[in-house]
């Protein structure tokens, strides 16, 4: 009887599909769960910025002023120097 009692805490403890592979995999779960989260919210944040370009012209406008130093016409560009003259390029 006792070694059949036996026999079954260690199918349960160690054996396949026992409580040690349980426990792993619930922590390969968890991690593939966390990045899923994180493309999910990448994701969400292009798909807005995709709609965004698609629909409305300032997100385009802001790109080209800061990616490519766009100046409408009639307007004056400034150029903070600092203190000491030189530029941080």
């Amino acid at each position: 009887m006792f070694s059949l009692f036996s026999l079954l805490q260690y199918h349960l403890w160690f054996g396949k599909n026992g409580l040690q592979d349980n426990r792993e995999y619930r922590k390969a779960v968890d991690l593939a769960t966390a990045s899923n989260t994180e493309l999910t919210t990448r994701n969400q944040m292009m798909f807005s910025e995709i709609d965004n370009l698609k629909t409305g012209t300032e997100a385009i406008e802001e790109r080209a002023r800061n990616e490519l130093g766009l100046i409408k016409e009639g307007e004056t560009f400034f150029r903070i120097v600092p203190k000491g003259g030189e530029l941080d390029e």
